[in-house]
């Protein structure tokens, strides 16, 4: 979900499996709008430029559909994770791709997962698999995440500060 003012609120939790919160998110009245399906999403960068500042640009490659990200500094808070964001649908990644080098960027880190996204009304949650766990992250405002994080069963000790770059990194 995307505010209109651009700025991404989430709050990533470390979940112990996907089925049973796949059961909560539908008795909480979510629906699946996608998914699960394998994502790829490549980090690009300048020489260090973007991750020096803090920001992110990301061309993602999942169910036969691209988009691409580009992510400001975080904003400080204890648990969320708030930062700018734009993003747009791309038809033709390998073009994206050959701009983006054409502009002085390359590939930095590559992360592939298995993601399905499911909505109740203006709040997404994802439901992630990666190499090194899973998660389920909510976006939206700060009151419709703490309302669902009620609602889901979810409590502060399972929230993950760290991005998925970091988690990633740490693996290798």
């Amino acid at each position: 979900m995307k505010h209109a003012d651009h700025v991404e609120i989430e709050m990533k939790f470390r979940i112990p499996a996907l089925g049973p919160a796949r059961l909560r998110l539908e008795a909480c009245g979510f629906a699946l709008a996608h998914g699960p399906c394998g994502e790829v999403s490549v980090l690009w960068d300048r020489d260090g430029e973007l991750r020096s500042q803090g920001c992110a640009l990301r061309l993602r490659r999942y169910d036969g559909q691209a988009t691409l990200t580009w992510k400001g500094a975080r904003v400080p808070d204890p648990l969320l994770k708030i930062r700018p964001e734009l993003e747009t649908s791309v038809g033709d990644p390998l073009a994206v791709e050959g701009i983006l080098g054409q502009l002085g960027f390359s590939p930095a880190f590559e992360m592939r997962k298995s993601r399905s996204v499911w909505r109740r009304g203006p709040l997404e949650a994802c439901l992630d698999e990666a190499p090194f766990g899973c998660y389920l992250e909510l976006e939206g405002t700060p009151e419709e995440i703490r309302e669902a994080m009620g609602q889901l069963g979810l409590d502060e000790a399972q929230v993950e500060p760290r991005s998925y770059v970091t988690l990633f990194q740490e693996l290798a």
